[in-house]
């Protein structure tokens, strides 16, 4: 199963990553960067939320009804004339579903990582969470993928699929360096220079995302 950094770095990736720039206004590499930071944080979030019944369900019934994957079969009609404003707002329920009250400071740190304004980065992520939501449809319809456990485990093959085992780590520890579900305050933490006594993560989030 593919990763999902290996699909950014896809041909497929960077007609994304250039229509997403394009529909937002964005530079371009700014936009990658944002993605490439963004989204595995999504996903950490979902594989999360799909570790109780419930939230795996809710995951199920988005991809199965309506996140189905075929917001990829038409990139160039999708970013063509300009995103259409159903897609934004899909984006924005999406958003705050996955990560609720820290959805504005995700959007900061992030931000201040990839060198953009809040504002920007959450135009990307309004125009990227439904692709996302596409790219795991497709890889749900692929895999047969019909219960929690199937669930759980594309997901965590997607986000494993192109990182080292230090990288995933990593990823864990960024996601929840204090053990409190907190997505936010970690990455916050580890951008920012804070928590000095995680094992140097700030300068191991710089290699992962190349800044």
């Amino acid at each position: 199963m593919t990763g999902i950094l290996d699909l950014l770095n896809s041909d497929l990736g960077k007609t994304i990553v250039s229509g997403v720039s394009g529909s937002t206004g964005t530079d371009q590499d700014k936009t990658g960067s944002a993605l490439t930071m963004a989204l595995p944080v999504l996903m950490k979030a979902m594989e999360r939320n799909a570790a109780n019944p419930e939230g795996a369900q809710s995951l199920m019934n988005a991809l199965n009804n309506k996140h189905d994957g075929s917001i990829l079969d038409n990139l160039g009609g999708l970013f063509g004339g300009g995103v259409d404003e159903a897609v934004k707002t899909d984006g924005e329920k999406i958003l705050g579903h996955v990560l609720g009250q820290k959805q504005r400071g995700v959007e900061q740190v992030i931000g201040q990582k990839a060198g953009l304004d809040p504002a920007a980065v959450a135009n990307i992520l309004k125009v990227g969470a439904p692709i996302l939501m596409g790219m795991l449809g497709k890889q749900a319809r692929q895999g047969n993928v019909n219960s929690q456990g199937d669930l759980g485990g594309m997901l965590g093959e997607m986000l494993g699929g192109s990182q080292t085992k230090n990288e995933q780590s990593f990823l864990e520890k960024v996601l929840d360096a204090d053990g409190d579900g907190s997505v936010v305050d970690d990455v916050a933490g580890m951008v920012l220079g804070g928590n000095k006594n995680k094992g140097g993560l700030g300068g191991l989030l710089g290699g992962l995302f190349g800044k």
